[in-house]
C-alpha cells in the first residue's frame, strides 16, 4: 500500500491515512502480525520512523500529522492543546443537515468514564434525494457536510452527528444500519464516509503558514460523480 505524502520537511510529515488502518498498534494487540499500522507503512515506504501527534479512528480516512523526531512532538502537540490548528473533516450523513449548526454536547473521554465538553461546527455543502426506498420511507435523503471539531474527543464527530439525527453513512457503531446496507447493495460502498480533509497551522519551527489537504479515496470520488456534487477539496 502506497501512502499519499502531503508534506514533509526536517521536522514533520503529513500523510493520508487510508480507511481501516490503525495509526499504531496497542501494546497487546492481536493484529500486529496480521495487519500493518500506519506507522509501519510509513517506515516501510520512507525508511524512517515518525511519531504521531494526533489520532484518527481506524475507520476514518484523511490527513494526519507526525513528527520526524521524538523531541519535536511537544511543539506540534501544543498546536492542538492551544487551539492553534484548524481541522476540517467531510462527512456524508443521513437526512438533510441544517445550513449551519453548532453542536455543543459533552462526549465521554478517551481514558475515563467521564464526560467532557465537546463542540462541533457543521456546515451543509450539498444534499440529494434518491428514489431508493429505505425503510420506512419510499425515498432517501443525504447531505454532504463540512465538520470543524473545536475539541478533540474520541468519536466526537460520529457521536455528534448521531445526536442531531444525521448519522454518518457506514458508521457501524453510531449509524443507521438500513441506510448502510443500501449503500453497500446499491453502490458497493462499505467504508465510513468521514474524511479528515485538511489541516491549517503555523509551523512551530519554520513559522511558515501551512494549509494542507488530503485527497479523497475512490469511494468519495465515485460518490461525487454519481451525486453530481462538487469535490470540496478541488
Amino acid at each position: 500500500m502506497s501512502l499519499e505524502i502531503i508534506y514533509q520537511d526536517s521536522y514533520c510529515l503529513l500523510v493520508t491515512k487510508p480507511n481501516n488502518v490503525l495509526v499504531h498498534h496497542a501494546h497487546h494487540s492481536r493484529n500486529k502480525i496480521d495487519e500493518e499500522s500506519l506507522l509501519q507503512l510509513i517506515e516501510h515506504q520512507l525508511g524512517t520512523r515518525h511519531y504521531p501527534i494526533h489520532r484518527l479512528d481506524r475507520k476514518t480516512s484523511g490527513i494526519i500529522l507526525l513528527a520526524s523526531k521524538r523531541e519535536y512532538v511537544a511543539s506540534f502537540q501544543s498546536l492542538f492543546t492551544n487551539n492553534q490548528i484548524q481541522k476540517i473533516y467531510y462527512g456524508l450523513v443521513r437526512g438533510f443537515a441544517q445550513e449551519f449548526k453548532i453542536i455543543d454536547s459533552p462526549v465521554k473521554g478517551r481514558d475515563a468514564d467521564v464526560y467532557k465538553e465537546a463542540e462541533t461546527h457543521v456546515k451543509l455543502l450539498d444534499k440529494i434525494i434518491l428514489d431508493i426506498p429505505v425503510k420506512p420511507y419510499d425515498s432517501s435523503r443525504y447531505s454532504l457536510v463540512e465538520l470543524q471539531p473545536k475539541t478533540g474527543r474520541m468519536h466526537q464527530l460520529r457521536i455528534h452527528m448521531n445526536k442531531v439525527s444525521t448519522p454518518l453513512i457506514n458508521d457501524a457503531k453510531y449509524g443507521d444500519k438500513n441506510h448502510d446496507t443500501m449503500y453497500e447493495e446499491q453502490f458497493g460502498w462499505k467504508n465510513l464516509f468521514l474524511h479528515a480533509g485538511s489541516l491549517e497551522f503555523t509551523h512551530p519551527f519554520t513559522e511558515q503558514k501551512l494549509v494542507l489537504k488530503s485527497s479523497f479515496s475512490e469511494d468519495w470520488i465515485q460518490l461525487f460523480e454519481k451525486f453530481l456534487w462538487k469535490n470540496p477539496l478541488s
